[in-house]
This record gives structure tokens, sequence and C-alpha cells, in this order.
């Protein structure tokens, strides 16, 4: 179960990557701004929110992938921490948007949903 969540944690982290991608590079471009419905001006004039927020996504992305390579490598304790730190505060921010937002329903599942696996599998894998 240990391995199904890291597995898990690693294709969140990857999401992460991608969501990273599309709000701090792609925002004002074209495929930025399809994935949220924006138009130009709109994400002009959210470009430094959108970028921020984008690196908050990377970072989280990090931490999980740094936390499944330091666990392949041996240090279980350090890595499994920062796994469950990485894929807790993507699951943490999933549920934010969530419960402020729930018109975004869609894209708070998006950014959970493997998360909330990972967390529950390593978990698992941690008692048994």
């Amino acid at each position: 179960m240990l391995i199904a969540g890291l597995v898990l944690a690693g294709v969140a982290a990857l999401i992460h990557v991608y969501i990273f991608y599309l709000e701090s590079l792609a925002w004002t471009r074209a495929p930025g701004r399809a994935v949220f419905g924006l138009i130009a001006e709109q994400a002009e004039s959210t470009r430094e929110l959108a970028f921020n927020q984008g690196f908050y996504n990377l970072f989280l992305a990090i931490a999980a992938i740094l936390g499944i390579v330091v666990t392949a490598a041996g240090v279980p304790a350090v890595g499994l921490t920062l796994v469950l730190t990485g894929t807790g505060s993507m699951l943490a921010a999933a549920l934010v948007l969530l419960l402020s937002s729930p018109d975004k329903r869609r894209a708070a599942v998006t950014q959970g949903f493997l998360p909330l696996l990972a967390v529950v599998a390593t978990v698992i894998g941690l008692l048994v």
C-alpha cells in the first residue's frame, strides 16, 4: 500500500506541475485562458496573482517528489514526512477551494482527489 501511496503522490505532483505551468507560464496565453475561462483583460489583470499561486503549486509538487526520492533512497521517516506534507497541503488547498468557491467544485476535485488517495494509501501503508 505504501508503494501505491508513493505512485499516487507522484501523479498528484505531476498534476500540480501542470497547474504551475498553466498559472505561472501560460496564464495570459490561449492555453491558460481557455482552461480558466478568462478573457485577455482578466488574465492580464490577475497575472501576478496567478504567477505566485502557480509557484505555490510547484513547491507542493517538489515536496512530494523529494519525499518519494528520499523514501526510495532508504530514509523513509524524512521521505514520508515530505510526501505527506506535500500531498496533505494539496488536499487542504483543494478543500479550501471547494468550501470557498463551490462553483469551482470540478477544479477542487481535480486538484484534490489524487492527493486524498495518496494520503490515505500512505497512512494505511505506514500502519500495516
